[in-house]
Protein backbone atom coordinates (compact mmCIF):
# COMPACT_ATOMS: atom_id res chain seq x y z
CA UNK A 1 0.00 0.00 0.00
CA UNK A 2 2.74 2.43 0.95
CA UNK A 3 5.82 1.91 -1.21
CA UNK A 4 8.96 3.97 -1.43
CA UNK A 5 9.42 4.49 2.28
CA UNK A 6 11.98 7.25 2.79
CA UNK A 7 15.42 6.21 3.88
CA UNK A 8 16.47 7.26 7.37
CA UNK A 9 19.84 8.81 8.07
CA UNK A 10 21.85 7.33 10.90
CA UNK A 11 24.86 9.37 11.96
CA UNK A 12 27.86 7.54 13.36
CA UNK A 13 30.39 8.97 15.80
CA UNK A 14 32.46 10.06 12.81
CA UNK A 15 31.12 13.42 11.69
CA UNK A 16 32.12 12.87 8.07
CA UNK A 17 30.45 9.47 7.74
CA UNK A 18 26.78 9.03 6.95
CA UNK A 19 25.17 5.66 6.35
CA UNK A 20 21.62 4.82 5.37
CA UNK A 21 19.42 2.05 6.61
CA UNK A 22 18.03 -0.07 3.78
CA UNK A 23 14.48 0.89 2.80
CA UNK A 24 11.70 -1.52 3.74
CA UNK A 25 9.40 -2.24 0.82
CA UNK A 26 5.83 -1.90 2.11
CA UNK A 27 3.78 -4.52 0.33
CA UNK A 28 0.07 -4.96 1.00
CA UNK A 29 0.76 -8.24 2.78
CA UNK A 30 3.39 -6.63 5.02
CA UNK A 31 1.14 -3.67 5.82
CA UNK A 32 -1.70 -5.99 6.81
CA UNK A 33 0.65 -8.09 8.94
CA UNK A 34 2.09 -5.02 10.70
CA UNK A 35 -1.36 -3.68 11.51
CA UNK A 36 -2.49 -7.05 12.86
CA UNK A 37 0.76 -7.41 14.83
CA UNK A 38 0.45 -3.93 16.35
CA UNK A 39 -3.17 -4.44 17.32
CA UNK A 40 -2.40 -7.83 18.86
CA UNK A 41 0.60 -6.50 20.80
CA UNK A 42 -0.71 -3.09 21.90
CA UNK A 43 -4.48 -3.52 21.64
CA UNK A 44 -5.37 -5.15 24.95
CA UNK A 45 -8.85 -4.05 26.01
CA UNK A 46 -11.46 -4.91 28.59
CA UNK A 47 -14.44 -7.16 27.92
CA UNK A 48 -16.81 -4.27 27.29
CA UNK A 49 -14.62 -2.60 24.67
CA UNK A 50 -13.81 -5.94 23.05
CA UNK A 51 -17.49 -6.59 22.39
CA UNK A 52 -18.65 -3.04 21.72
CA UNK A 53 -18.31 -3.02 17.95
CA UNK A 54 -19.98 -6.42 17.59
CA UNK A 55 -22.96 -4.91 19.41
CA UNK A 56 -22.75 -1.82 17.24
CA UNK A 57 -22.84 -3.82 14.02
CA UNK A 58 -25.84 -5.79 15.27
CA UNK A 59 -27.54 -2.46 16.01
CA UNK A 60 -26.98 -1.28 12.44
CA UNK A 61 -23.87 0.88 12.86
CA UNK A 62 -21.02 0.65 10.31
CA UNK A 63 -17.87 -1.26 11.25
CA UNK A 64 -15.52 1.72 10.99
CA UNK A 65 -14.30 2.36 14.53
CA UNK A 66 -10.61 2.84 15.31
CA UNK A 67 -8.63 -0.25 16.23
CA UNK A 68 -7.72 -1.02 19.83
CA UNK A 69 -4.08 0.03 19.42
CA UNK A 70 -5.22 3.39 18.07
CA UNK A 71 -7.65 3.66 20.99
CA UNK A 72 -4.82 3.10 23.45
CA UNK A 73 -2.74 5.74 21.69
CA UNK A 74 -5.63 8.20 22.03
CA UNK A 75 -5.81 7.47 25.75
CA UNK A 76 -2.05 7.90 26.24
CA UNK A 77 -1.95 11.15 24.28
CA UNK A 78 -4.92 12.50 26.21
CA UNK A 79 -3.18 11.70 29.50
CA UNK A 80 -0.09 13.59 28.34
CA UNK A 81 -1.84 16.86 27.51
CA UNK A 82 -1.98 19.74 30.00
CA UNK A 83 -5.31 20.92 31.40
CA UNK A 84 -5.97 24.50 30.20
CA UNK A 85 -6.18 26.66 33.30
CA UNK A 86 -5.30 25.56 36.80
CA UNK A 87 -8.75 24.92 38.24
CA UNK A 88 -10.34 22.63 35.66
CA UNK A 89 -9.72 19.22 34.19
CA UNK A 90 -8.86 18.42 30.61
CA UNK A 91 -11.48 19.25 27.97
CA UNK A 92 -11.61 17.11 24.84
CA UNK A 93 -13.61 17.45 21.63
CA UNK A 94 -14.41 14.56 19.30
CA UNK A 95 -16.01 14.97 15.88
CA UNK A 96 -17.70 11.68 14.95
CA UNK A 97 -18.97 9.67 17.93
CA UNK A 98 -20.13 6.57 16.04
CA UNK A 99 -20.68 3.90 18.72
CA UNK A 100 -18.60 5.54 21.44
CA UNK A 101 -15.55 3.28 21.12
CA UNK A 102 -12.91 5.96 20.61
CA UNK A 103 -14.74 8.28 22.99
CA UNK A 104 -14.41 5.76 25.83
CA UNK A 105 -10.64 5.56 25.30
CA UNK A 106 -10.38 9.36 25.34
CA UNK A 107 -12.64 9.72 28.39
CA UNK A 108 -10.50 7.23 30.31
CA UNK A 109 -7.46 9.39 29.67
CA UNK A 110 -9.02 12.65 30.83
CA UNK A 111 -8.50 12.16 34.54
CA UNK A 112 -10.42 13.75 37.39
CA UNK A 113 -12.59 16.67 36.36
CA UNK A 114 -12.07 16.02 32.65
CA UNK A 115 -14.84 16.18 30.07
CA UNK A 116 -15.34 14.94 26.53
CA UNK A 117 -17.75 16.68 24.16
CA UNK A 118 -18.45 14.39 21.23
CA UNK A 119 -20.41 15.44 18.14
CA UNK A 120 -22.60 12.99 16.21
CA UNK A 121 -24.98 13.56 13.31
CA UNK A 122 -26.84 10.24 13.34
CA UNK A 123 -29.37 9.73 16.15
CA UNK A 124 -28.96 5.95 15.95
CA UNK A 125 -25.25 6.30 16.60
CA UNK A 126 -25.70 8.84 19.38
CA UNK A 127 -28.31 6.72 21.18
CA UNK A 128 -26.11 3.63 21.00
CA UNK A 129 -23.02 5.56 22.14
CA UNK A 130 -24.86 6.97 25.15
CA UNK A 131 -25.64 3.44 26.30
CA UNK A 132 -22.00 2.44 25.86
CA UNK A 133 -20.71 5.44 27.81
CA UNK A 134 -22.98 4.40 30.66
CA UNK A 135 -21.78 0.80 30.51
CA UNK A 136 -18.17 1.97 30.53
CA UNK A 137 -18.75 4.16 33.57
CA UNK A 138 -17.75 7.40 31.84
CA UNK A 139 -21.17 8.89 31.09
CA UNK A 140 -20.69 11.56 33.75
CA UNK A 141 -17.64 12.80 31.79
CA UNK A 142 -19.18 12.75 28.32
CA UNK A 143 -21.62 15.08 26.59
CA UNK A 144 -23.03 14.08 23.20
CA UNK A 145 -23.89 17.02 20.96
CA UNK A 146 -26.20 15.99 18.14
CA UNK A 147 -25.91 17.57 14.73
CA UNK A 148 -23.57 18.02 11.79
CA UNK A 149 -20.10 19.08 12.89
CA UNK A 150 -19.99 22.19 10.72
CA UNK A 151 -23.35 23.28 12.10
CA UNK A 152 -22.48 22.89 15.78
CA UNK A 153 -18.83 23.96 15.79
CA UNK A 154 -19.47 27.74 15.76
CA UNK A 155 -21.73 27.43 18.80
CA UNK A 156 -19.25 25.18 20.59
CA UNK A 157 -16.46 27.66 20.01
CA UNK A 158 -18.60 30.49 21.37
CA UNK A 159 -19.55 28.38 24.39
CA UNK A 160 -16.14 26.92 25.22
CA UNK A 161 -13.91 29.77 24.11
CA UNK A 162 -10.55 29.85 22.40
CA UNK A 163 -7.58 27.95 23.86
CA UNK A 164 -10.00 25.73 25.80
CA UNK A 165 -9.23 22.27 24.43
CA UNK A 166 -6.54 19.89 25.59
CA UNK A 167 -7.29 17.57 22.69
CA UNK A 168 -9.42 17.52 19.55
CA UNK A 169 -9.99 14.24 17.71
CA UNK A 170 -11.35 14.49 14.16
CA UNK A 171 -13.01 11.39 12.76
CA UNK A 172 -16.07 12.55 10.85
CA UNK A 173 -16.73 13.55 7.21
CA UNK A 174 -13.37 13.46 5.45
CA UNK A 175 -14.32 16.06 2.83
CA UNK A 176 -14.94 18.53 5.64
CA UNK A 177 -11.61 18.19 7.47
CA UNK A 178 -10.16 21.48 6.07
CA UNK A 179 -13.27 23.32 7.28
CA UNK A 180 -13.14 21.59 10.67
CA UNK A 181 -9.63 22.97 11.06
CA UNK A 182 -10.84 26.57 10.65
CA UNK A 183 -13.15 26.13 13.64
CA UNK A 184 -11.06 23.82 15.82
CA UNK A 185 -7.61 25.43 15.56
CA UNK A 186 -8.41 28.51 17.69
CA UNK A 187 -9.93 26.27 20.38
CA UNK A 188 -6.77 24.23 20.97
CA UNK A 189 -4.80 25.42 24.00
CA UNK A 190 -1.00 25.80 24.02
CA UNK A 191 0.39 22.31 24.55
CA UNK A 192 -2.87 20.82 23.31
CA UNK A 193 -3.23 18.30 20.50
CA UNK A 194 -5.20 17.90 17.31
CA UNK A 195 -5.48 14.29 16.16
CA UNK A 196 -7.10 13.27 12.89
CA UNK A 197 -7.96 9.76 11.75
CA UNK A 198 -7.82 8.26 8.24
CA UNK A 199 -5.20 10.57 6.79
CA UNK A 200 -3.84 7.77 4.57
CA UNK A 201 -7.15 6.28 3.48
CA UNK A 202 -10.80 5.57 4.25
CA UNK A 203 -12.33 3.65 1.36
CA UNK A 204 -9.63 5.27 -0.77
CA UNK A 205 -5.85 5.03 -0.80
CA UNK A 206 -3.29 7.78 -0.35
CA UNK A 207 -1.98 7.25 -3.89
CA UNK A 208 -5.45 7.94 -5.38
CA UNK A 209 -4.57 11.56 -6.06
CA UNK A 210 -7.75 12.29 -8.05
CA UNK A 211 -10.09 11.08 -5.30
CA UNK A 212 -12.01 14.01 -3.80
CA UNK A 213 -11.69 12.70 -0.26
CA UNK A 214 -7.96 12.23 -0.71
CA UNK A 215 -7.70 15.78 -2.08
CA UNK A 216 -9.53 17.19 0.95
CA UNK A 217 -7.42 15.15 3.36
CA UNK A 218 -4.21 16.25 1.68
CA UNK A 219 -5.35 19.88 1.95
CA UNK A 220 -6.10 19.45 5.64
CA UNK A 221 -2.79 17.72 6.40
CA UNK A 222 -0.86 20.46 4.62
CA UNK A 223 -2.76 23.17 6.49
CA UNK A 224 -1.75 21.69 9.83
CA UNK A 225 1.75 20.62 8.81
CA UNK A 226 2.56 24.10 7.47
CA UNK A 227 1.05 25.96 10.41
CA UNK A 228 3.87 27.67 12.29
CA UNK A 229 1.92 27.43 15.56
CA UNK A 230 1.96 23.60 15.50
CA UNK A 231 4.47 20.77 15.48
CA UNK A 232 2.91 18.04 13.38
CA UNK A 233 3.60 14.51 12.21
CA UNK A 234 1.80 11.59 10.62
CA UNK A 235 1.73 8.14 12.19
CA UNK A 236 1.21 5.16 9.82
CA UNK A 237 -0.95 3.24 12.27
CA UNK A 238 -4.08 1.57 10.86
CA UNK A 239 -5.24 4.10 8.22
CA UNK A 240 -2.99 6.88 9.42
CA UNK A 241 -3.17 9.48 12.18
CA UNK A 242 -2.15 13.13 12.08
CA UNK A 243 -0.89 14.39 15.44
CA UNK A 244 -0.26 18.09 15.87
CA UNK A 245 0.76 19.89 19.08
CA UNK A 246 0.16 23.58 19.56
CA UNK A 247 3.40 25.22 20.64
CA UNK A 248 3.37 26.50 24.21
Amino acid sequence: MFSGVAQRRVFSSCADHVRYTPPMDMTQARWTFLNDYSNDLFGAQDEHLAGLMDEAIEAGLPDIAVSADVGRLLKILTMMTPAPGSTQGRLALELGTLGGYSGIWIARGLGEGGKLITVEYEDLHADFAQQQFEKAGVANQVEIVRGAALDVLPGLRERLGDASLAIAFLDAVKLEYPMYWEHVKPMIAPGGLVIADNIYGAGWNVEDEANEQRIAMDEFCRLVANDSEFETTGVPLRSGLLIGRRKA
